[in-house]
């Protein structure tokens, strides 16, 4: 890749974004696209995020995709925001217009993508989702998406569960939606048959933790469906231990890819090569241990 005076600029911000795969997968495509583009890491800490949106205009940034944890604080500092985003609650991609920043979620996109090529029936299957943040909220959209008539929602925090519940009120997604205190999801784990973790418990370099116990996993039913929005390491502990106990995983490799192929297809105002960047993934994934 020949960068020049002419090369526009992409890129990723969260913060940490060491573990990215972003950068790997769309330089990728774009080198075999020959588009005059770069698409580079940004590391920043929440308290810099409105610093780093202005930043971004003075050198003319085109886009940028978003990950923990600005998924949602970048809201308010966007000009204008997409239905799917505001359904979610968060933001995951970013572009640049006329007007200034327009924000967009393509993470339920990407969370359905491998489990439409799976033969369920997703109507009658009742999600237990881990955590409450905003990739959380990706995936109760994904869901209710897919038809669950109910996805079981689970956080630590009372205050914080109470207000994700109110947050949906008034959307299609309130109908379906139960929360619960995490203590509850013990008696709920075998009674599943797509268990998924939201949260980042078990991202490198943590890769040693769980989102949950031991015993709490010794309830997953063999066939259920483990997915983990983690995509480094691969697989995680999680997973492991899940696939130990019968289950079929899933990690965040391919909604990585369905979601940057979808945003960097706006980008680019064309067709990209999805193969390409999934191949790429898989080269510079981080194995466990």
């Amino acid at each position: 890749m020949m960068i020049k005076g002419t090369t526009k600029i992409l890129g990723v911000v969260g913060y940490p974004i060491v573990h990215s795969l972003s950068p790997v997968m769309h330089n990728a495509a774009i080198e075999h696209l020959g588009a005059d583009y770069v698409y580079v890491p940004f590391s920043v800490k929440p308290e810099d995020l409105a610093d780093a949106l202005r930043g971004f205009e003075a050198i003319d940034v085109q886009g940028f995709s978003v990950t923990i944890p600005h998924k949602q604080a970048i809201m308010p500092l966007l000009t204008e925001i997409t239905a799917e985003a505001k359904l979610s609650g968060a933001v995951n991609a970013v572009s640049r217009t006329e007007n200034g920043w327009k924000g967009t979620n393509y993470d339920s996109f990407g969370f359905m993508a491998p489990l439409k090529e799976m033969k369920e029936d997703w109507k009658n299957i009742a999600p237990v989702i881990l955590g409450n943040g905003g990739a959380a909220r990706s995936v109760l959209v994904g869901c209710q998406s897919l038809g669950c008539r109910e996805v079981h929602v689970f956080g630590r925090n009372p205050q914080k569960l109470a207000d994700f519940a109110d947050s949906w009120k008034n959307t299609p997604v309130h109908d379906v939606l139960r929360v619960h205190v995490w203590d509850e999801l013990g008696g709920m784990i075998s009674g599943t048959r797509l268990v998924v973790n939201a949260t980042p418990m078990g991202m490198y370099p943590r890769g040693g933790e769980l989102p949950v116990t031991e015993d709490v996993i010794g309830g997953i039913q063999p066939g259920t469906v483990v997915y983990d929005l983690i995509y480094s390491p691969r697989p995680t502990l999680f997973l492991t231990k899940a696939r130990e106990r019968g289950a079929v995983i899933v990690d965040g490799l391919e909604m990585l890819v369905q979601q940057g192929a979808k945003a960097l297809t706006i980008w680019l105002g064309r067709d990209v090569p999805v193969d390409i960047m999934r191949d790429a993934c898989l080269k510079q994934s981080k194995p466990a241990g």
